[in-house]
């Protein structure tokens, strides 16, 4: 039984506090090869690899460094990242040949690293990822498929994983070549998984429709999952974050209404408690709640969306009371003292070995875990921008 935290009215001097001793325990507990916020490794008691789960809490805690200059935040991500980067550049567990997209996510932290250090193996690691994303097999419409062992699928997550690497790549150091190719899967994404109805987009879609979970005439797996959208929503604003800097007016121009459409689609759906429901569309349906990971997602996508002029001002708000929403609510202490974020869904996923058919049940039948990355690195991440 934990201890909930008082309300957080206080302001910033409070939350500052919480959280900073929240992120001190983290960093305390974890190194490469054992993750304190990676449950699934936890739980498998097997080796950690190269994962978008461990990649998500590096990029809150170099944010954390751009914002404060302490050298600790540097240090921590530089002997974590560098348990897995090898001087030569090859990177222990990664397989470019495994062509998943989950896998290009946390190489979004070598540029800063290498920025940072100027160290030859990140360097080096950044080339080598990007010789996957010239494997990767695609739909007929030209998307990356999601991982090689769901052939013609596409899933809101892929975008995050993959999209902000390869733009910022292309931007860096190949003459933007290759960015239009990034514009044309998300207007891809728009034409096949956006639900008029709702604005919201579903989590998965399959263009060969073969799949027992796709819709036979769309493609489109049944429900919309809360954290595909916060992957989706905040994949907008960090590959916005880039092109807005390039010769792309008309390009740009697309992807902001994409990302103010969505926005005000969710907006009707965010709970009064500031946060949203696991499926996000189905508030009163028995067994669903509130869910941790998604609802920190989309405030960092909104305000990072407001701080970059991508966003109306009113979106602040909206982002805003997501975060406190989630620190009234979520983040707690133990008895023994530790503090903790609840109400996480581990895992969620479509087809693969349990049959995962993307039904409300079995959105609703996955583990609700604690101090997992994939809620804490999003709120470490809505928590960057509340400092900002």
């Amino acid at each position: 039984m934990s201890q909930q935290l008082g309300h957080l009215t206080g302001g910033r001097e409070a939350t500052e506090r919480l959280l900073n001793e929240y992120i001190v325990y983290i960093m305390k507990n974890s190194d490469s090869e054992h993750p304190a916020w990676n449950l699934e490794v936890i739980r498998s008691g097997k080796e950690n690899k190269w994962n978008y789960i461990d990649g998500c809490m590096i990029t809150g805690i170099l944010q954390l460094y751009d914002i404060t200059g302490d050298e600790k935040y540097l240090n921590f991500a530089d002997e974590f990242m560098s348990g897995f980067v090898n001087e030569d550049g090859t990177i222990r567990t990664y397989d470019t040949e495994e062509k998943n997209l989950d896998n290009i996510n946390p190489a979004k932290n070598l540029f800063k690293l290498y920025d940072y250090t100027k160290k030859e193996k990140y360097l080096k690691a950044i080339d080598l990822v990007r010789s996957q994303i010239d494997k990767m097999p695609r739909t007929n419409a030209g998307n990356f498929w999601h991982k090689n062992i769901y052939p013609y699928q596409v899933w809101l997550d892929g975008l995050y994983m993959a999209q902000p690497f390869y733009v910022e790549y292309e931007t860096r150091f190949n003459n933007c070549k290759n960015v239009m190719d990034t514009y044309s899967q998300f207007v891809n994404v728009e034409k096949h998984m956006r639900d008029e109805k709702t604005g919201l987009y579903y989590h998965g879609y399959d263009e060969s429709k073969a799949m027992y979970w796709a819709d036979p005439k769309t493609g489109c797996s049944p429900n919309f999952w809360l954290r595909a959208e916060g992957w989706f929503i905040l994949s907008l604003v960090d590959v916005l974050e880039i092109m807005t800097k390039l010769d792309m007016h008309n390009e740009c121009e697309h992807l902001k209404k994409m990302l103010v459409d969505l926005s005000e689609a969710l907006t009707g759906f965010q709970d009064e408690s500031g946060l949203w429901y696991q499926l996000i569309a189905l508030p009163g349906q028995e067994g669903n709640y509130l869910e941790t990971s998604g609802s920190a997602l989309i405030s960092a996508a909104m305000l990072k969306g407001v701080r970059l002029g991508l966003l109306p001002e009113k979106f602040k708000a909206i982002g805003q009371k997501a975060f406190y929403g989630i620190i009234d609510k979520r983040l707690s202490k133990n008895e023994d003292g530790t503090p903790c974020v609840k109400g996480i869904c581990l895992v969620g996923g479509l087809g693969g070995e349990s049959h995962r058919d993307g039904s409300v049940s079995y959105y609703l039948s996955e583990p609700i875990v604690e101090n997992d990355a994939k809620g804490v690195g999003p709120l470490f991440l809505a928590y960057t921008e509340m400092i900002r």
